[in-house]
C-alpha cells in the first residue's frame, strides 16, 4: 500500500502542485490539505480517491503557488495603520520595524475568497487524476516485488513441509521404540494385544497426516489467492493464520527433535509473510 504520485500544473498565474502518499492501513485513512477555495471540491477528491486507492493512510496535498499579479491577498490599509498608531503609543520605534510588526496582528491582511473556475478545475482534476495514476503505478511495481517474495517463502515452506514428511516415518517408529523399551524397563509382563492397543492409540494421538494434507493445501490456496486478480490482502491473511495453525499443531504433536527444527523454521517463513501482508491491499 505504500506509493507516491505527483504531478504539476503550471496555469498563466499560477503553479498547482499535487502530492498524493500512501502508508499501510487496514482502512482508508485519508487527510486532504487544500486551499480553502478548493474546499467545495474535497468531497468529490476523496471519493475518487477511495474507488482508486481502496486502503492505506493517504496524505493528498493540493498546493498553490501564484506566479503572475493575480492574488486574493490584500493588505487592510486602514487596519495596518491603527496597528502602527497604536504600537507608536507603546514604542518609539523604526516605522518599517512598526511596519513588520502590525502586518503580522490579526487582519492585516485579508483573502477574498474567489469562486472556482469550472475550466481551471476541469485541468487540476486531470493533474489529479494523473497524480493518482503515478501512485497505482507504484503501488504495482512494489506488488511484483512482494508477489515474489511471497512464491519464494511459500516455495521454502513446501521444502519444509517435504522434509517433515519425509522424516515422519522415522518419528513414528522412535515413538514405537520407546513405548517398547518404557515397558521393558519396569520388568512387567504385558498383555500384546492391550500393548498393541495403546499403541495405536499413541500413534494416533501423534499422528499428523491430517495436518500435512491441510497444511499442504492451505499452501496451495495462497498460491491461487496470489495470482487472483482481486484485491486480496485480507484474505491471504486469514490463510496465513490457517497455515500457521497447521504449523503449530505439528509442532506440538511431533515429540520428535529433528521435526521440531523444521517447525521452527516453518514459523519464521510465515512470519516474514506476515509481515509482508501488511503491504497488501
Amino acid at each position: 500500500m505504500t506509493g507516491y504520485g505527483k504531478s504539476v500544473l503550471q496555469l498563466p498565474t499560477k503553479k498547482i502542485s499535487i502530492e498524493l502518499k500512501s502508508l499501510n492501513s487496514k482502512s482508508l485513512d485519508l487527510n486532504a490539505r487544500m486551499p480553502s477555495m478548493y474546499r467545495a471540491k474535497e468531497l468529490a477528491i476523496r471519493k475518487l480517491i477511495a474507488k482508486n486507492l481502496v486502503r492505506g493512510k493517504v496524505d493528498f496535498s493540493l498546493f498553490v503557488e501564484i506566479t503572475g499579479e493575480d492574488t486574493s491577498s490584500k493588505i487592510n490599509k486602514t487596519v495596518v495603520k491603527e496597528y502602527i498608531k497604536q504600537l507608536k503609543e507603546v514604542v518609539d520605534g523604526d516605522a518599517t520595524e512598526l511596519l513588520k510588526m502590525a502586518i503580522r496582528l490579526p487582519d492585516a491582511v485579508t483573502t477574498e475568497r474567489d469562486d472556482i473556475d469550472e475550466e481551471e478545475w476541469s485541468l487540476i482534476s486531470k493533474e489529479i487524476n494523473e497524480a493518482i495514476a503515478n501512485i497505482v503505478i507504484y503501488r504495482k511495481d512494489e506488488g511484483a516485488m512482494l508477489k515474489q517474495d511471497f512464491e519464494d517463502r511459500i516455495a521454502t515452506l513446501r521444502r519444509l513441509l517435504q522434509e517433515v514428511i519425509t522424516m515422519d516415518p522415522d518419528r513414528i517408529d522412535g515413538v514405537r521404540a520407546r513405548l517398547e523399551k518404557g515397558i521393558a524397563d519396569i520388568k512387567e509382563k504385558v498383555d500384546e494385544n492391550r500393548f498393541e492397543q495403546e499403541l495405536v492409540y499413541y500413534i494416533e494421538k501423534f499422528d499428523i497426516t491430517e495436518e500435512k494434507v491441510r497444511l499442504e493445501n492451505h499452501l496451495d490456496y495462497f498460491i491461487k489467492s496470489l495470482n487472483s486478480d482481486d484485491s486480496n490482502g485480507k484474505k491471504l491473511g486469514f490463510i496465513s493464520q490457517e497455515i500457521g495453525r497447521e504449523i503449530n499443531t505439528i509442532g506440538s504433536k511431533s515429540n520428535y527433535a529433528p521435526m521440531q527444527k523444521l517447525v521452527v523454521q516453518m514459523k519464521d517463513e510465515l512470519e516474514k509473510i506476515k509481515e509482508q501482508l501488511l503491504n497488501v491491499l
